[in-house]
């Protein structure tokens, strides 16, 4: 089985493409179960997101918010938001990333009066769900757009009709000025975040600890554990030990290292607690991550 991951800069943005400068729209069938831990991991994008939970849950967790999206229902996430999908098995979650542009250029009224008002507003999502006849009528057009990706090879006409029709049902129920506006917008905490973020990934091979941790960002340790928590809902070592993880993993599929160095070169003094650490997060020893991932074994 083919593992796949979110590729990310130092700031948590996705280091992606999403469609080209021509035609700013990406159609992604993805099955979140086939990601490295069975997740599409925190990441932020300025463009626009729908997704649709056509199989089973897919777990959304959005700031400090966790969503369970069941089978039919969809969400839209703003731009700029920083997310993260969960799967507890096989989820296949189409989803379509689409630059703003694509509804209207940036200097016209279309923009200005229904686009630009909810990219500054708190708003950070909305879900979908059948049984509301509003929610339902994007859901369908949602699924519509999903079809002629798949069926259609030149769908881009209708796509962008979809996306107008989806926008003005979506802009005339949400209440826009009712949200003060960049409450949920990256801010100074998302700076801190990111910047502690930087911080491991540039040290993790290092012994650094959570008052390092938190110094890079100049904050206390009890700042530091509230931020990550309240950003990505973990805490600064926790994410130190996946990010260490993820580069060993990484280092069992590109190299023919030892165990034993690789666990010391992503910063575990302990090859045992490495062992244990990496069962615990992929379900398998690092052994059998390698023959999986290079070999096919299962």
């Amino acid at each position: 089985m083919n593992i796949y991951k979110t590729t990310t800069d130092d700031t948590l943005y996705e280091a992606v493409n999403h469609g080209n400068d021509c035609y700013p729209f990406a159609f992604y069938p993805e099955d979140i179960w086939q990601f490295d831990l069975h997740r599409i991991d925190w990441h932020w994008h300025h463009e626009f997101e729908f997704l649709l939970s056509s199989e089973n849950t897919v777990i959304c967790l959005i700031g400090t918010n966790r969503i369970e999206l069941q089978k039919g229902c969809g969400i839209f996430i703003n731009s700029g938001i920083l997310h993260r999908y969960e799967a507890y098995s096989k989820a296949y979650a189409p989803n379509i990333v689409f630059s703003p542009y694509l509804l209207a250029p940036e200097n016209s009224i279309i923009y200005e009066k229904y686009v630009a008002p909810v990219i500054n507003s708190s708003i950070s999502y909305q879900i979908f769900k059948p049984e509301i006849p509003w929610h339902n009528q994007i859901l369908q057009i949602l699924c519509e757009i999903i079809d002629n990706q798949e069926n259609l090879l030149h769908n881009e006409l209708h796509t962008l009709q979809n996306l107008i029709q989806i926008w003005d049902i979506l802009f005339r129920h949400l209440d826009v000025a009712a949200h003060s506006p960049g409450v949920s917008k990256p801010d100074h905490k998302q700076a801190k975040l990111q910047t502690m973020i930087q911080y491991i990934h540039d040290h993790y091979a290092e012994e650094i600890t959570l008052d390092m941790i938190a110094s890079s960002a100049s904050l206390s340790k009890s700042g530091a554990l509230n931020i990550f928590q309240s950003g990505i809902c973990t805490s600064p070592v926790a994410y130190l030990i996946q990010y260490r993880l993820s580069q060993a993993a990484r280092q069992l599929c590109t190299t023919q290292k030892p165990v034993a160095v690789i666990a010391a070169e992503t910063g575990f003094a302990n090859t045992g607690y490495f062992c244990r650490k990496f069962k615990q997060y992929y379900h398998m020893s690092a052994t059998e991550y390698r023959q999986q991932k290079i070999y096919g074994k299962n």
